[in-house]
Parts: C-alpha cells; structure tokens; sequence
C-alpha cells in the first residue's frame, strides 16, 4: 500500500492505525500539498455488505458534519474494490498516548477533554452517528 497512489490524487506515505472496520494511512494530497489520513475498509470485509453499507454510511453521514472537535470528511472512492475515505490529517498525540506519558490526568484537564469529546459525540448523534469505538487510543488532543 506504501507509495501507491489513489484517483491520481494521493499518495500513501505509512500506515498510522487500525481499527475494527479499516487501516488507515497518511498520505499526501498531490494537488493541494497536504497531509490527509486515508480510512480503507479493511479486506476482510469487502464482499460483506452489511460492512460495506455500514462504511457508505459513515462516509454519507461524516460529509454533513462540520465541527471543531471532528475531522473534516474530503473526499470518497473505490480504488481496485478497495473502499476508501480521506479526511483532514491532525497532527498531535492520542489520549493513550498522553495518558501513558504523564500518568494521571489533572481534574481540570481531564474534564476539558470529557467536554470536547461529549460536544463531538452530542453533534455526530444529531447527525444519525454513532461511533461504536470510543477509546483512548482514537481521540486525538
């Protein structure tokens, strides 16, 4: 997957996480010069419908959301049967990360950051999301 390139677009750098449903990989967008992170569903589920109609509505649903706690959705495709999703690179750390660095969090911060994933939580739900893999290790501060 390193250094292939999708739609002619995009060029995938490394691979910076997994999840239930996909790998996701850096990439680099060739147009605007940006740094995107490239969602593709995993392969053991492309000729299962229900996960690729489960993956079709996360990207349906992740286009009409715009908040400052949730990463932008840019763009969608199929390249080779392999379903993908790019949206906005955050540089910064995982609350696992941080939370394995300095060990407990303070009062005061902890709740900053229970508030914003709340707030992110609150306006995917309005929108028809749920995200079913809340940890640690998929927030970003």
């Amino acid at each position: 997957m390193i250094g292939k390139r999708l739609a002619d677009r995009y060029e995938i750098l490394e691979k910076i996480g997994e999840g239930g449903m996909a790998l996701v990989y850096r990439a680099r967008d060739l147009r605007t010069g940006h740094d995107v992170a490239v969602k593709f569903l995993r392969p053991e589920f492309h000729d299962n419908p229900e996960f690729v109609s489960s993956f079709h509505r996360e990207a349906t649903a992740a286009s009409k959301m715009s908040h400052h706690n949730i990463v932008n959705l840019l763009d969608v495709g199929d390249d080779e049967h392999n379903l993908y999703i790019v949206i906005e690179h955050v540089d910064g750390k995982t609350l696992k990360e941080i939370i394995r660095e300095r060990g407990k969090l303070p009062q005061d911060v902890a709740c900053q950051i229970v508030i914003r994933i709340l707030s992110a939580l609150q306006h995917a739900h309005a929108a028809g999301i749920i995200h079913r893999d809340i940890k640690p290790q998929n927030i970003l501060v």
